[in-house]
């Protein structure tokens, strides 16, 4: 790298823009360790580079001391030395340098570290209640002699909390604490209340439900998994000082909730509601001294990624249906209806919730099992009332009301705040529904961790769905920071020997599950554990920053190591071991889907060669080569020893070939041979997918990058049964589970499986039917990746190096897309029309685009008024190439 420029040298055309930390823009209470800042610069230098860096940093309101000059391309996840002191708040600005000179000091962002467990002074308090009993309230009045000029609440539970002070809710953030590994990370919020706060008499009030840590939950509907006591803690903390906190001088009783269940919903009572709990002077008849329960605090830990939020509210449309008002609110979301009613004082109104109605027109309920999902109300006086649930959430479009006259509904749907990172159109109507069904799959099941289903009795961190949806949840949403806390999570629930649980949080173990009649190892299963290897790599690429890398190093380690401990003597994992397998595969008996066409063995030999490759690509990547060439050479014995073991016959399902080919078990003599082979698969089903959660989303890839574009469009585009577009037109718009989760004469299925959580399990608990499920959504990565063609690079990861290859296809002639990339904005809008291809590209100053431009043999390739050239940077450039190559996919139907 050349030297940089002069200090006093100036580049007036460029600007840094969007500092932020790892954590995510407005997060207060951050952890006090391992801060890392990216950024982003702008120019109006068409031949400028980023050559370098410096950074600033000091205490907020005060000039920033400005660390050395740094020669450096990176802006991703530049480390901080050192730790922030506890509460502290503390400034930083950067400035680039190009050829021209530095720019000018970025605004400067404010980090605002949170407090350990030696600083909290509260504790956790509650009261005796059952599980799934009736809601405490928690409540102390203080004073204050003046408003102060800062004041921040530090808020967790042991279960969920809701705050108020001076009868405001402290904050908008909804299921606090939100689901971790309870027994060993608590998260804690930190919260700006300064403007709830007044001179003189001041009351918080704490509403503290069951939630995830002692609600029954789990498909065994196990309670008091976490303990079985819940409470709350709270420290407020105005101008330096703490001014209440939760203790034994607390009161503690109990208002309108008469239970909050995630499964089941909630029952409200409004005739016990009293408002004046909120006031000073609250005459608290039939409370009692909260008690203390004993914790280990240091299980209380800083907030490092958003919490859940609403993020859409969308209009029900209402009619009367069987006595009842039916309400259908257009999308499946994960949340509850805001529900006004006019009624009368004792009256009764219950709010029943589904996913689709059955042919009859009623809803379908049976897919929820055992949860009731239905809020109740009952109304304290006459004229109308507002109405929403706490401390639950459901998974639904549709719902039915009974006991008084609607007024109006609002689904009001709930996610981790996780801003939106992309978008996709295209000229075929059902791709780009089935692209926003994704989506909202993605935003119903991010509930604070990446859930399977929002609606039944389970709403589990499945690993398996995971790792499988990572990529494309990197490109559809900002997940850097979610995944950075959940594979914390993993972490702590891997057993001491490395085995990775197949949900996490782990509310599994020890109990295992009844499969098939055979008691079945929650621990180790393939594609499953394996999310310890494949999300901190799929993380990497799309985000750039080596953080998850260096966190999840170990974890990674364990679970490979693990895998080796497991083969013992031999090279492979012994046969027969119960695996899920190619879950779901559209031709495994629909009461078995862990019977798929594939061997299992086959399958979990390759995951284990796989996890192998990427925790050597890993090694490399942190500096390690030796380790890295150790765990390369494990990889290559192991997917030598697989495939000659199982690959023949492997390779002719689709998962098979599919896994033989990206995972590079296959030997390069063969294979042109197995993606023949697998196209004529294809071609000889017109398209008709045949793979399931672990399959579906390498088949496509293994298409076209083995040069079978035309069958992988004529898989995606395919709308029969079994398709992803299939689903479009059944009026799907989230994800399902099973391919033919409606079937094409309408009916429903059946979702029975031969899978039982408990021996004592009821036959009426054991179907498997979802209507919001993202595993089979993960195809969405192939679509920006090569329908759009923006794809990251693996070696340079972050979109820093951006491989522009759009594949225009016959029933697919245009498609605009955009990824909001750590350098900025990078977007493609294609179209093909009278025979030339042509498109405006985006690059973001700071990443390079190589292209791979659909040219045929006689094709000519502009840019601008030049020859395409291999390489391009930073602006918007205009794309024109004449006699494209277009894929024809053959007999799908037609957009």
């Amino acid at each position: 790298m050349t030297a940089l420029p002069s200090p006093s040298a100036v580049d007036a055309a460029t600007r840094v823009v969007a500092l932020r930390t790892q954590h995510g823009p407005g997060l207060l209470g951050v952890p006090r360790d391992g801060l890392r800042l990216s950024w982003r610069a702008e120019t109006g230098d068409a031949g400028a580079r980023i050559e370098g860096y410096q950074l600033a940093e000091g205490v907020e309101g005060a000039t920033l001391t400005a660390s050395e000059p740094v020669a450096s391309t990176r802006i991703t996840g530049v480390a901080i030395p050192g730790s922030l002191a506890p509460r502290e708040r503390r400034a930083f600005a950067v400035r680039v340098a190009t050829a021209t000179g530095w720019t000018a000091w970025s605004e400067p962002l404010v980090v605002e570290a949170g407090v350990d467990s030696a600083d909290l002074e509260a504790a956790v308090i509650g009261t005796d209640t059952p599980a799934d009993g009736p809601v405490p309230l928690l409540r102390t009045e203080f004073a204050l002699d003046r408003v102060p000029a800062s004041a921040r609440l530090r808020l967790s539970a042991l279960g969920l909390v809701d705050a108020w002070i001076n009868g405001t809710p402290a904050t908008d953030a909804l299921l606090t604490p939100g689901w971790t590994s309870y027994q060993e990370r608590i998260l804690v919020d930190t919260i700006d209340v300064t403007p709830l706060l007044r001179e003189g008499a001041n009351v918080i009030v704490l509403a503290v439900a069951d939630g995830w840590y002692r609600g029954s939950f789990g498909f065994a509907r196990r309670q008091a998994i976490y303990g079985d006591r819940t409470g709350a803690l709270a420290q407020l903390e105005a101008d330096g000082e703490t001014v209440a906190k939760t203790d034994a001088s607390w009161q503690a009783g109990f208002g309108p909730l008469r239970s909050a269940s995630i499964y089941d919903g909630t029952v409200t009572d409004l005739r016990l509601d009293d408002p004046a709990v909120h006031e000073p002077g609250f005459a608290a008849d039939g409370w009692r001294a909260a008690s203390v329960i004993d914790v280990d605090t240091a299980r209380f830990v800083p907030r490092s990624a958003p919490p859940v939020r609403v993020v859409a509210e969308l209009p029900m449309d209402a009619i009367a249906h069987d006595g009842r008002t039916r309400l259908d609110g257009g999308q499946n979301v994960s949340g509850w209806v805001r529900l006004t009613v006019r009624g009368r004082a004792g009256d009764v109104v219950t709010v029943r919730h589904a996913e689709v109605l059955e042919p009859s027109g009623d809803l379908h309920v049976k897919a929820l099992r055992s949860a009731k999902a239905t809020d109740v109300y009952t109304l304290d006086r006459d004229g109308e009332h507002t109405l929403e649930p706490a401390f639950t959430f459901h998974g639904f479009r549709y719902a039915d009301v009974d006991g008084a006259e609607v007024v109006s509904a609002t689904a009001v749907a709930i996610s981790s705040d996780l801003a939106p990172r992309s978008t996709f159109t295209s000229s075929h109507e059902a791709l780009d529904r089935f692209h926003s069904n994704v989506f909202w799959s993605q935003r119903d099941n991010f509930v604070s961790v990446p859930t399977d289903c929002p609606q039944r009795d389970e709403r589990l961190g499945w690993t398996g769905d995971a790792q499988a949806f990572a990529a494309t949840a990197n490109t559809l949403m900002d997940t850097e920071a979610f995944w950075l806390s959940w594979l914390r999570d993993l972490e702590i629930d891997q057993t001491d020997e490395g085995g990775v649980p197949a949900v996490v949080p782990d509310i599994i173990r020890p109990q295992d599950m009844l499969m098939g009649g055979v008691q079945t190892p929650n621990m180790g299963r393939a594609g499953w554990a394996d999310a310890a290897t494949i999300i901190p790599l799929a993380v990497y690429e799309s985000y750039g920053s080596d953080e998850v890398l260096r966190r999840q190093r170990d974890s990674m380690r364990r679970w490979v190591d693990h895998l080796t401990r497991r083969a013992g003597d031999h090279v492979v994992l012994a046969p027969g071991d119960y695996q899920f397998g190619d879950w779901l595969d559209p031709d495994a008996p629909g009461d078995r889907p862990w019977e798929a066409k594939v061997s299992s063995d086959f399958v979990s030999n390759a995951f284990y060669a796989h996890s192998a490759r990427l925790l050597a690509h890993a090694e490399r990547i942190l500096g390690d080569a030796a380790t890295a060439d150790r765990y390369d050479a494990l990889a290559d014995r192991v997917g030598a020893a697989t495939f000659e073991r199982w690959g023949d016959e492997a390779v002719l399902t689709q998962s098979g070939a599919a896994i033989a080919l990206e995972f590079g078990l296959a030997p390069t003599a063969r294979r042109a041979e197995i993606a023949d082979g697998l196209a004529e698969n294809v071609r000889r089903e017109n398209g008709r997918i045949a793979t399931g959660f672990l399959g579906t989303p390498l088949v496509l890839f293994a298409l076209s990058r083995s040069g079978h574009l035309d069958e992988a469009y004529l898989m995606l585009l395919r709308s029969e049964a079994p398709s992803w577009l299939y689903q479009v037109d059944r009026g799907a718009t989230t994800v399902w589970e099973r391919w033919d989760a409606i079937l094409p004469d309408g009916s429903i299925h059946s979702g029975a499986m031969d899978a039982l959580p408990t021996e004592d399990a009821s036959e009426d608990d054991t179907g498997m039917l979802s209507f919001n499920h993202y595993a089979y959504g993960a195809m969405i990565d192939w679509v920006y990746r090569t329908v759009a063609g923006l794809a990251p690079d693996a070696d340079d990861p972050g979109y820093r190096t951006v491989h522009v290859a759009p594949r225009p296809a016959v029933g697919l002639s245009h498609a605009s897309a955009s990824i909001d990339t750590p350098q900025g904005r990078l977007a493609i809008d294609w179209r093909v029309d009278g025979g030339v291809f042509e498109a405006a590209l985006e690059v973001p100053f700071g990443s390079r685009a190589m292209l791979d431009l659909p040219i045929t043999a006689e094709s000519t390739a502009t840019v601008g008024d030049a020859p395409a050239p291999a390489e391009l940077r930073h602006g918007t450039h205009r794309i024109v190439v004449t006699a494209p190559a277009v894929a024809a996919p053959g007999a799908v139907v037609p957009a």
